[in-house]
């Protein structure tokens, strides 16, 4: 029988930071980011230096700002700077994505300069529970199906996954522009996280990520969570890395091995390339054996 006990869940929690990083691994640099324009007022905001959080989106025209995700609250200050500086004040609505602090870090120092935040019922409400997050930065407007932005010229389709990366994922789509922030349901050349304790699951992550590979052409460019701007091969890339982690991960699991066993084993060696600051190959080997076992048995 497999063995999912352990003292230590440590590896299961916490937010995926964004960031730059030297060889040991590690952000380097004061926090900071990169404004890139992707056209027709969409521009994405990517990590310069530090660790700010993950990839913000934004779009920006005479009627009026929206920003999608913000960053580590220990950030705030650098990131009202960067977004009002290109929005030419204070913005006027912000999307979150889902839960995780490097996403909504930021929510209630806009929520007091005034603006109007939006997520999935589901993000709203796990947010009230959060005890480490400011409730000041609860959105004030939440959906539990689609949602629809017209401005700027610009239809912005507000779509939500459950049960992915965590309880509920939205992604934006810029369809005049051609663009999709994928949000934490795309991390570009690095292993991605599924949140097993915040409602994620591996084949829904998957499933979600294969949705928006039909959505895209191959001219759209993809907004990752994490990683760099990307395309609709590089999502399909991440789908077939996920793909083959389980596959490796799966027989062994059916030998029954303990998760202490399959660690020392190391299956996952061969992607040690994916490997970031964040998530190891060692913890990806512990997050998936998790979500292979314990997360199915809570699925079935």
């Amino acid at each position: 029988m497999t063995d999912t006990t352990s003292t230590d869940r440590s590896f299961l929690h916490g937010h995926t930071d964004g960031g730059v990083w030297d060889k040991a691994g590690a952000p380097t640099g004061e926090d900071a980011w990169k404004p890139r324009a992707l056209g027709q007022g969409v521009y994405a905001l990517e990590v310069e230096s530090g660790n700010p959080g993950g990839t913000i989106g934004m779009l920006i025209g005479d009627e009026g700002s929206v920003l999608i995700d913000n960053g580590l609250h220990k950030s705030s200050a650098v990131t009202l700077a960067a977004t009002q500086e290109l929005a030419g004040g204070p913005v006027d609505f912000l999307i979150s994505t889902h839960l995780h602090a490097d996403h909504v870090g930021c929510n209630a120092e806009y929520a007091a300069a005034g603006t109007r935040i939006v997520s999935h019922e589901d993000t709203r409400r796990a947010l009230s529970v959060d005890d480490t997050f400011d409730q000041a930065g609860l959105p004030v407007f939440t959906f539990n199906d689609r949602a629809t932005f017209h401005l700027n010229g610009q239809t912005l389709e507000i779509i939500p996954f459950a049960n992915a990366h965590t309880v509920n994922d939205t992604i934006v789509h810029f369809v005049e522009a051609n663009v999709i922030h994928a949000g934490d349901l795309f991390f570009n050349k690095i292993y991605p996280f599924v949140d097993l304790d915040n409602g994620g699951d591996i084949d829904g992550f998957i499933a979600a990520q294969r949705q928006i590979i039909e959505m895209a052409n191959d001219d759209t460019v993809l907004i990752a969570g994490h990683g760099p701007i990307g395309n609709k091969a590089e999502l399909a890339a991440a789908v077939d890395l996920l793909e083959a982690i389980k596959a490796t991960m799966q027989p062994l699991i059916e030998q029954g091995m303990s998760m202490q066993e399959v660690v020392e084993a190391n299956p996952l060696s061969i992607f040690e390339k994916f490997a970031w600051f964040h998530i190891t190959t060692e913890r990806m080997t512990k997050i998936v054996y998790y979500l292979l076992t314990e997360g199915k048995n809570r699925s079935s």
